[in-house]
């Protein structure tokens, strides 16, 4: 498929509020779909901050009236206009008892053309394909945080993948202005896999009093020149979604190494999940204020 022209977005969370922008940015008409209005509204403010920060940054690409780029952003709470969608990203929550009921409800209403993409963390794309009569036509592409300032994605080929749906997905990042790596299906793929073990051990450092949130975090920044620590990266993320990708993780490889530490599940029973709640490993109620 050569023309892409609607695209449609599962999940109106900060990874699919950050596809919406950079589709509309890039011409797109955009359907985002979550469950409530309220959702949907905090997403279109947060698009509309995206476009102003954008533009003060110096962001590449043409300058249009955000008026404009928002215009292009139809938001619905019932996949209204997806019969007309050429390509679907889902961006839910790691959970495959939701993730399979969307997947069935896509593919009775998106035509057979459409290509569905996954942009989860730990779920197969094989398994996820199967929920569909389409499994040559589903892939995984793995966007990184923030997605408009971000210039390459993860792409994973499940098992029955074709050539032509990893070629419509290029098709796609390159009219993003992005390139794709494309990797063989795997639980966590490359990315994850190396990251949540990462953060989940850090976490560990932490909970064994070896070092604390601070220094863990500036010994890879000083040492590794990592823009950020792993910790600062887990609040940015949210510990829940880290918890939930280190479980799937441990789920999917039955290795002691993926145990979620002791730390990790009680922060997020505490409802310290990052930024996103205010507190995590580092105090953020006073940068968010």
């Amino acid at each position: 498929m050569s023309d892409i022209h609607t695209v449609g977005v599962v999940g109106a969370g900060v990874m699919g509020t950050g596809l919406a922008q950079a589709l509309a940015q890039t011409g797109h008409r955009v359907l985002l779909v979550d469950r409530t209005k309220e959702i949907l509204a905090a997403a279109e403010q947060t698009i509309a901050q995206g476009l102003r920060f954008g533009r003060v940054l110096g962001a590449k690409g043409p300058k249009e009236d955000r008026r404009t780029v928002l215009g292009r952003i139809s938001l619905t709470t019932g996949y209204e206009g997806f019969d007309q969608a050429d390509f679907v990203i889902e961006n839910i929550t790691e959970d495959w008892g939701l993730k399979k009921g969307v997947y069935e409800r896509l593919d009775a209403v998106c035509p057979e053309r459409t290509v569905f993409a996954a942009n989860t963390s730990v779920i197969p794309i094989t398994r996820i394909g199967a929920a569909t009569s389409r499994p040559d036509r589903v892939l995984g592409m793995h966007f990184m945080n923030p997605v408009p300032l971000k210039p390459t994605v993860e792409m994973i080929r499940g098992h029955h993948t074709s050539a032509a749906t990893v070629d419509t997905a290029r098709t796609l990042l390159s009219q993003l202005g992005k390139e794709g790596i494309l990797v063989e299906d795997s639980p966590g793929f490359v990315t994850n896999r190396v990251l949540m073990l990462t953060v989940n051990e850090a976490v560990y450092l932490v909970h064994e009093g070896v070092a604390g949130a601070e220094e863990v975090d500036r010994i890879f920044k000083t040492c590794f020149g990592h823009t950020m620590g792993p910790l600062e990266t887990a609040d940015l993320i949210g510990l829940d979604t880290i918890l939930q990708s280190v479980e799937g993780l441990y789920t999917a490889f039955s290795d002691s190494k993926y145990r979620p530490c002791p730390l990790l599940v009680r922060m997020v029973d505490a409802g310290l999940l990052g930024r996103k709640s205010g507190q995590g490993f580092y105090n953020y109620a006073t940068t968010l204020a």
